[in-house]
């Protein structure tokens, strides 16, 4: 049943306050990161918002909650998932990891391989437009290489994590640049050249730090390796397969499932698998994926919610009142849209839920549309980059539970480097630029 738009209602942020105290207070208060399933935080959010007080009927927040985990973003996001774990299972399975590991270790002495494995991440994500993708086929190594970098998995995963959300800001391809470009009426060209005087620093550093990080591991430097094989070179072609389909246009889902399909083929041939096997080792990393999918749902549900009884109309409200200036207009963008990525775990839908009131703000206050769409979409791959149920990081964790690896999504968030730089850095450059006496910011100069 429609209704019209909710009036803003701060009680209706209550639940995720719920799931923050549940999820985080509790992790935080016992040490333990594992102690609280994500799945049972997000459930119990879910219910407190089904319960509180509303003029829809019971029912109808039933419908409304279910239509939230049903809404095609979230099962778009379902459907990567599953493709992620048939696609590193079945790799996994025919010695694609393997092969690329070996051949990483021949070419990547063991003291680069946090910053090597970072900027590898940035450039696929950054040619390809896709953070998810790029995860999906970078995280079996990562997981494989610590052993030889004598560093903690979840920090390797981090470097995934962390150049992949490099790329996605800044790819001409990405869903969040034609996003932020479209609503600002901006070229790609503009906004790219803007963007990466912004994050670029901040990527260096990370590579620094991850550089020095690294320094001392020998990773059994005194064990000698195998012999690269010219086999080895077939056996890694499954990942040349997704970053040429992905250069050429193609959806994720879409390159995902023909890299699976390539992989097994070349499983086959190789006689690594057979048809059987081939297809219970896919069903194994689909059926991996079952916890992830379950949070995706249930944080749908959760945010739909959260929007009905008018959580994100009081948000928007709260902010857009209280700016008066240019700089000011430039910080509510920001703010505006991690919120509402914070709210709906999707950067691309929060940059086109904030984009058509952040151009508003852009001609109000005489500000540069440039600027205006580099900054919303880096506020957005900034709080995607951190938060522990969005897209990248439940991706990462759930291709490492299915590999055996236990991770939990707030510690990985918790080791995220280049998300955090990024968003400081944005909000540390819009604090310092010069403002005119009558309101209006330099950034037409950018």
């Amino acid at each position: 049943m429609d209704h019209a738009a909710p009036a803003p209602r701060a009680s209706a942020l209550i639940p995720f306050g719920v799931f923050l105290v549940f999820y985080l207070g509790i992790s935080l208060w016992t040490g333990d990161f594992y102690s609280v399933p994500m799945p049972a935080a997000f459930l119990l959010a879910g219910a407190v918002a089904l319960a509180m007080k509303s003029p829809l009927s019971f029912s109808e927040r039933v419908e409304h909650y279910a239509k939230g985990m049903g809404e095609s973003n979230i099962m778009l996001m379902c459907l990567i998932f599953l493709l992620a774990g048939a696609f590193a299972a079945v790799t996994k399975a025919m010695g694609a990891v393997d092969a690329a590991v070996l051949l990483t270790r021949h070419v990547i002495p063991p003291a680069f391989f946090l910053a090597g494995m970072f900027c590898v991440a940035s450039v696929i994500s950054l040619a390809i437009g896709t953070g998810c993708g790029t995860i999906a086929a970078l995280t079996p190594i990562a997981l494989a290489l610590p052993g030889a970098a004598e560093v903690s998995p979840v920090i390797m995963l981090g470097t995934v994590v962390g150049g992949a959300m490099f790329g996605d800001n800044l790819s001409m391809i990405s869903d969040t640049t034609i996003a932020a470009t479209r609503t600002q009426n901006v070229s790609m060209q503009d906004k790219f050249r803007v963007n990466i005087k912004l994050v670029l620093p901040c990527a260096l550093l990370t590579a620094g730090i991850y550089l020095f990080a690294g320094l001392g591991a020998n990773g059994g430097a005194e064990t000698a390796l195998p012999a690269v094989q010219w086999q080895h070179g077939l056996l890694v072609l499954p990942y040349l397969l997704i970053l040429i389909l992905a250069l050429a246009g193609w959806n994720v889902m879409i390159l995902l499932g023909a890299g699976t399909v390539f992989s097994a083929l070349l499983g086959v041939m190789t006689g690594s698998l057979t048809f059987r096997t081939a297809l219970d080792v896919c069903g194994k990393g689909i059926l991996g994926m079952s916890e992830t999918l379950i949070v995706a749902l249930l944080a749908g549900g959760l945010l739909a919610m959260i929007r009905v009884n008018g959580g994100v109309a009081y948000l928007l409200g709260s902010i857009t009142r209280r700016i008066h200036t240019a700089k000011g207009a430039e910080t509510g963008v920001f703010l505006l849209t991690g919120i509402i990525n914070l709210f709906t775990a999707n950067n691309t839908v929060a940059i086109v839920i904030a984009g058509p009131l952040a151009r508003e703000l852009s001609e109000k206050f005489h500000c540069d549309p440039k600027r205006i769409a580099g900054i919303l979409d880096t506020a957005s791959c900034f709080v995607q980059g951190v938060i522990p149920y969005g897209a990248q990081i439940l991706i990462a964790a759930g291709l490492a539970k299915s590999a055996g690896v236990e991770v939990s999504t707030l510690t990985l968030a918790g080791t995220m480097i280049y998300p955090w730089l990024m968003g400081f850095a944005v909000l540390l450059n819009i604090g310092l630029r010069r403002q005119g006496s009558s309101g209006a910011s330099c950034c037409r100069n950018q």
